[in-house]
């Protein structure tokens, strides 16, 4: 009964949410007149200017260029991390979680600069930048503690049959970290995709908006009236691309979590 209790609870304002955008506005307003259900919410972000599926997909480009740019530097530098002797690796695990602690809020205006001088503004693959640079403490510390499970002598063993470091590192080492790097990889596209102050300012453009950004304008399109059916259906379909990455990945993200938790 607990469970149960526990999974209404958790699932309830989901569920709202859909519930809510297969109704009519004026049912949803208070109004009472609306009845029986409608799927015109949902034809209104599909038939927008530009429709809402622009913006699932400048979402995924961000989310996936991020998520690419940040394994290939995150892994390099957890596998050094790792390797580092104790006192050393230390120190620097110390200052990588000081920085995956720091507030991302206090760089807005700096990275705001940059957008400005360096003309990054409407550029998809340029968010890339500031969203890797954000994530990458945390992927570290999280590759870093796989890496660190897996025995050197098995290297060593790679290494005495003539395989270079990044042979090594691809080959041998890398699918025996395939949870961690699955559960990063899913943390920061998350990240992308649910960032929105960076977003907010770095794009102007309506067709080059990415998910967050988006909601914020359809929230706040009517001063008269709250459009709470076609926020609703815009949860639905902004909420269904990352509900299925986790169904998909559930194991390896719970695999990739917990891996170094538990010894012997």
């Amino acid at each position: 009964m607990a469970r149960l209790l526990l999974l209404i609870w958790s699932l309830g304002p989901m569920l709202w949410q859909l519930y809510s955008s297969f109704r009519p506005s004026e049912a949803l307003s208070g109004g009472g007149a609306g009845t029986g259900w409608t799927l015109a919410h949902y034809q209104q972000l599909l038939s927008g200017d530009p429709p809402f599926l622009t913006y699932l997909l400048n979402s995924a480009v961000v989310g996936a260029s991020s998520t690419a740019l940040t394994l290939a530097l995150a892994i390099p530098c957890a596998y050094a991390l790792s390797r580092l002797g104790q006192r050393q690796a230390r120190s620097v695990s110390a200052v990588v979680a000081a920085a995956a602690a720091f507030p991302a809020v206090l760089l807005f205006l700096a990275l705001l600069e940059l957008a400005r001088d360096w003309h990054l503004a409407n550029n998809l693959l340029a968010l890339s930048l500031p969203y890797a640079g954000l994530c990458l403490p945390l992927a570290i510390l999280l590759l870093q503690a796989a890496f660190r499970d897996i025995p050197i002598d098995l290297e060593e063993a790679a290494q005495l049959e003539g395989l270079s470091l990044w042979q090594r590192l691809r080959w041998v080492l890398l699918p025996l970290i395939t949870p961690a790097v699955a559960s990063a990889a899913l943390l920061v596209f998350i990240f992308c995709w649910n960032e929105y102050p960076i977003a907010l300012t770095w794009l102007s453009r309506s067709e080059l908006l990415t998910l967050a950004p988006a909601m914020a304008r359809i929230a706040g399109s009517s001063v008269f009236t709250i459009p709470y059916g076609a926020f609703a259906a815009a949860t639905v379909l902004g909420s269904a691309p990352l509900i299925l990455l986790m169904l998909l990945f559930q194991r390896q993200i719970i695999s990739g979590l917990t891996q170094g938790a538990i010894k012997g």
